[in-house]
């Protein structure tokens, strides 16, 4: 008798451990959440598709985007590059490199290969002299929120406008002359640089790059005592 009444008490103590391991667990998902997950998924792949960068061609001194509007908001929401009669965008070989590093930029060959940064920055370096310098210093100014353009009719590398400021808009302030940190320069052509600021009416800035492709900037102005 004392076996089975201790049997018993076993099997009442595990229905009740039962009842509680069920109210413990958790309610069912309602089946409804099925069509919101695939929803998720769609979203993701149309983010994903707009995030799929644009195709440009590298045609010497330039590349040359597709005919796409992806590629004209280079131009209109940032000022990169030009648009074209046919709807395509030309972009210097400075701002092509900093497209394709910020993934929204693929360049192909001349014979549709698509390029590496390396490799399109050994053919960049073999249609610009010192690109690389100038790059550090156009990266650099384009990262802190400045447009930066080229200033060949000055004379000078680039001109640089002020934040929010767009060509067209204004004025650029500063003509910007990249050197290496290991540059000399005779007292001849430092003043020859400042006559080409005075002469613009803009001010006049070094962009000293480093070992390190860090840049220091000194701005130095024309006067007369």
């Amino acid at each position: 008798m004392a076996k089975k009444k201790k049997a018993a008490e076993r099997t009442e103590a595990s229905e009740e451990k039962q009842e509680v391991l069920e109210e413990l667990e958790p309610a069912p998902v309602a089946s409804k959440t099925e069509p919101e997950s695939k929803s998720g998924k769609e979203s993701d792949a149309l983010r994903s598709k707009k995030r799929q960068p644009v195709i440009g061609l590298f045609a010497g001194e330039r590349v040359i985007t597709e005919a796409s509007d992806d590629a004209r908001e280079f131009y209109n929401q940032s000022c990169f590059g030009s648009v074209t009669e046919s709807g395509k965008v030309e972009l210097s070989l400075l701002e092509a490199l900093y497209l394709m590093e910020k993934s929204r930029l693929d360049i192909k060959s001349e014979a549709g290969k698509k390029l590496s940064s390396e490799s399109y920055v050994k053919k960049a370096r073999k249609a610009e002299p010192n690109f690389w310098i100038r790059y550090c210093v156009f990266r650099d100014m384009r990262n802190r929120g400045y447009i930066i353009k080229t200033a060949l009719k000055f004379g000078a590398d680039f001109r640089v406008y002020d934040r929010g400021v767009k060509p067209g808009e204004d004025h650029a302030r500063w003509i910007v002359f990249p050197v290496h940190e290991t540059s000399v320069f005779t007292w001849h052509e430092f003043s020859a640089k400042n006559r080409v600021a005075h002469s613009t009416k803009k001010r006049l800035l070094l962009a000293i790059v480093d070992d390190e492709n860090d840049v220091t900037y000194y701005e130095t102005r024309w006067m007369r005592p």
